[in-house]
């Protein structure tokens, strides 16, 4: 069975990870190919691309192409005639191992004297915002993305699509228990925050450390076990009538205040020496 890939952001960043994997000497999954309609200016730019990598690309038309989709969500059905096909069942989740990864991150930090951000979304359904967040995870420099096994979005397509691409970046992990996860995370040395309108303002927290970053669900927030496990709570300053944010627009304003601390920190220590 074959992965069905639409979009074009997330096709060209797919192809661009294979390039990456075949610069390291990994080999592409049989059965990986671009197959497209019609030509245009974005299409035309990811099939120079894929044949660059030697990825095969295939003239077809917008009924074959239908057909690839049908069995996709409602918004991976639109192809806008250009679909990549990958080799293979569709991984159930990233294959990153939690416990390996954070035990490489910590190692980094120590030897590029640098801290780093975790993001860990809880009961977060809704896969659009699961997207959302994924990006901003990428333009925003965090290390790892956690999500748990279950009470979060499965749906990868909807995710690949609203995260324009960047989840073939950005390092995600899926996990059985959140709480245990967090408390790894503590053991090596992780801050942990809850996102909460009772919180302390972001400006205020130092985030520029080892840092992790908890966001819950609109509705209920975060798990009960989960914010006993929290250092403190982080809220943002707003003004408003209504109480709260979209949580990927939250996260994504959370994830900036801590890039913004770590270049004037870094510019800071410039200006010092």
């Amino acid at each position: 069975m074959m992965q069905i890939k639409t979009g074009f952001h997330t096709i060209e960043e797919y192809l661009r990870s294979l390039e990456a994997q075949k610069a390291s000497g990994k080999s592409i999954v049989p059965g990986t190919e671009v197959r497209y309609a019609k030509t245009g200016p974005r299409v035309k730019k990811i099939i120079e691309l894929a044949r660059k990598i030697a990825v095969p690309v295939v003239q077809t038309d917008n009924a074959h192409l239908d057909v690839l989709v049908r069995n996709l969500s409602e918004t991976a059905r639109e192809h806008r005639g250009i679909v990549l096909t990958v080799g293979g069942e569709e991984p159930r989740r990233k294959e990153i191992d939690f416990d390996s990864y954070l035990a490489e991150l910590c190692e980094t930090c120590k030897r590029e004297k640098r801290g780093a951000l975790v993001v860990i979304l809880d009961s977060v359904t809704d896969p659009h915002n699961v997207g959302a967040v994924i990006r901003s995870c990428d333009q925003l420099g965090a290390d790892l993305l956690v999500l748990p096994e279950k009470r979060g979005a499965n749906e990868s397509a909807v995710i690949e699509r609203s995260s324009a691409g960047a989840s073939a970046w950005v390092p995600t992990a899926v996990v059985t228990n959140l709480v245990r996860a967090v408390e790894k995370l503590q053991e090596a040395g992780f801050w942990v925050y809850g996102a909460a309108a009772d919180g302390s303002a972001a400006h205020t927290l130092d985030l520029t450390d080892k840092t992790a970053l908890i966001m819950g669900s609109e509705g209920s927030g975060i798990g009960r076990l989960l914010a006993k496990k929290c250092d403190g709570f982080i809220a943002i300053p707003c003004c408003g009538k209504l109480d709260s944010l979209n949580v990927s627009v939250a996260a994504g304003i959370l994830l900036y205040e801590r890039r913004r601390q770590c270049l004037t920190k870094k510019q800071d220590g410039i200006e010092s020496e």
